[in-house]
């Protein structure tokens, strides 16, 4: 019989704290060094959150219990020794009670699995159907260097990380039928909804160690509100149902489908996955209010009734966008009901709290790594992933704080600094005789600014963390920052204004769109004028410091003669 027990065989990968090479390890001795390692270090970015909420989170929820306070969930963080003695007794008795339930490839009872799935005809699909970087069936590109026939030996641990990851992530549409699925319809199921992550934008909040980042994605929990994790759930069958999850660790760990690895071994004698059956699992409906992985947002009410309130919807991330820029939803409070509003992950509400009762230092570094998926033609083929990760002041998570304020007035700077340069591009343009550049196609100017941007933006989430409730040094940190993405705006700026053509400058008289009888002159001259209005409105600290020092300066010079021979007028160049 071939074994592989997750408890015991290294199949995280993992970093040790200090630094070092990665070492691999199995369930039972992460959690016990947890405090020793920084995090986990998986293949695929997506496979982390997956990791997380399939194993390890409920493991120490179902094991330890979750916190049912925020003082317990403080004090636990505080432990610099990771679990105590009394929780590490409480894990081991624990794994080894439900050890069986762990071994990927039991006959009675594989982890996350069917034992015996099958299809009518006993047909098989490769590995690749798994892996979400791989393209299978009819998405295989025609001159592709591997094909369905080419099979993808995935070791066990690979297998482990990709069966997770599908119960999180899988495509949608259509999904083989199996024996034993009432629902099976013509050999298959259709109308398949992608994994429950999918539908979500994941944030995950991390800390130093493996064990602060458990703690802090352990949320706050009154008691008999966790349930059960599948494995103590199963055995698991080929028929599915529509249903809301019952409780934490039903949400954490749901069978979005019926997996069967089939394993086999190499010459090597070692444990390889090749060929898999996938069927359609569980169907999470509606998605649950105990998420706390994802933010939310405040929609409109189907039904217009004067008594309906606003529908909490979960916020996805946006494609091509760092998280800084959606932070706004990060830093926003929980509890809003007004439409258009955002609400926070209930775990950073948490870790907000935390701070406010000082059970976690001002300067404690914090990170939120955000993860999301793309989806195309009927979300039945992954497009794009997006995984992001910035440091996150936690005063700025207070809404009162001059950190809040700060971080929000940056990052809606940039956003507008970016409109400017592409209504300078827009104006350009015009003046040249040709037309904007469509909002949703080609590169516009302003991402490319948003581009160069960003690192001032991280390097300043990480100064506003050190700096604290030190107004003074949050004062400076606001004026460098205006200073320097001024710099970078004018070089884009520049950039363009270079590149226009001689015709810009006499510029284009057009007609304005819904003014009968107004027209409009666009030329290089006045592009340039309205560019530097509208940079000095968006960084006016910048613009004032600009002016302060020019006024200094003539103060110990004097007006040089002749200097302006028209004071007051207002030329464009």
């Amino acid at each position: 019989m071939l074994g592989y027990n997750l408890v015991d065989e290294p199949w995280l990968t993992v970093r040790p704290i200090g630094g070092g090479p990665p070492v691999k390890l199995g369930i039972a001795e992460a959690l016990a060094r947890s405090h020793d390692l920084a995090g986990l270090v998986v293949e695929f970015s997506t496979q982390l959150p997956a990791v997380l909420r399939q194993v390890l989170l409920p493991v120490v929820a179902d094991a330890t219990g979750a916190p049912q306070t925020l003082r317990q969930k403080g004090e636990r963080l505080a432990q610099k020794g990771g679990f105590t003695k009394e929780e590490l007794d409480s894990l081991r008795t624990y794994l080894d009670e439900h050890h069986a339930k762990f071994d990927l490839f039991d006959p009675e009872g594989p982890f996350g699995q069917v034992a015996g799935l099958r299809t009518a005809k006993g047909e098989t699909k490769g590995s690749a159907a798994l892996v979400a970087t791989a393209a299978s069936g009819n998405n295989v590109p025609l001159f592709a260097s591997r094909t369905d026939a080419n099979a993808l030996d995935l070791t066990a641990a690979q297998a482990a990380h990709w069966l997770v990851h599908a119960h999180c992530w899988d495509t949608a549409a259509i999904k083989t039928g199996v024996v034993d699925d009432p629902q099976v319809k013509a050999g298959k199921t259709t109308g398949n909804p992608t994994g429950p992550l999918g539908q979500l934008g994941v944030i995950v909040p991390t800390g130093r160690t493996l064990y602060e980042t458990l703690l802090l994605n352990l949320p706050v929990s009154p008691p008999g509100t966790l349930g059960s994790p599948q494995w103590r759930r199963g055995p698991h069958v080929p028929a599915w149902k529509s249903r809301a999850a019952e409780g934490l660790l039903d949400l954490w760990t749901w069978q979005a489908r019926r997996v069967r690895l089939l394993p086999h071994q190499d010459d090597a004698g070692q444990l390889r996955v090749a060929r898999v059956v996938i069927s359609a699992g569980d169907r999470l409906a509606p998605v649950s209010d105990l998420e706390p992985h994802t933010a939310w947002t405040f929609t409109a009410p189907a039904k217009k009734s004067p008594s309906a309130l606003p529908e909490r919807r979960p916020r996805r991330h946006t494609q091509g966008k760092a998280a800084w820029r959606g932070l706004e939803a990060l830093l926003a409070p929980t509890r809003q009901r007004t439409d258009g509003a955002f609400e926070t992950s209930s775990l950073l509400d948490q870790v907000s709290a935390l701070q406010e009762d000082d059970h976690l230092p001002a300067d404690y570094p914090l990170q939120v790594e955000t993860f999301g998926m793309v989806y195309g033609t009927q979300s039945s083929v992954v497009e794009d992933v997006i995984h992001d990760a910035i440091p996150l002041p936690l005063l700025a998570l207070h809404q009162d704080s001059e950190a809040h304020q700060l971080l929000l007035d940056v990052a809606e700077q940039a956003e507008r600094l970016a409109q400017a340069v592409n209504n300078l591009s827009a104006d350009l343009r015009r003046a040249a005789g040709t037309d904007p550049i469509p909002w949703d196609k080609g590169q516009r100017p302003g991402e490319l600014l948003l581009h160069t941007l960003d690192p001032l933006v991280r390097r300043l989430l990480a100064g506003v963390r050190d700096a604290g409730t030190d107004e003074d040094v949050l004062d400076q940190g606001r004026l460098a920052w205006e200073q320097l993405a001024h710099r970078r705006a004018w070089d884009v700026a520049n950039t363009l204004l270079l590149a226009a053509p001689a015709n810009a400058f006499g510029g284009r008289t057009l007609d304005q769109s819904g003014k009968a009888g107004k027209t409009q002159t666009y030329r290089l001259g006045t592009a340039g004028a309205n560019f530097r209005r509208q940079v000095n409105d968006i960084l006016p600290r910048h613009a004032d410091a600009v002016r302060q020092a020019a006024i200094a300066k003539a103060a110990e010079t004097g007006p040089a003669p002749d200097s302006d021979p028209f004071p007051g007028a207002d030329f464009d160049y």
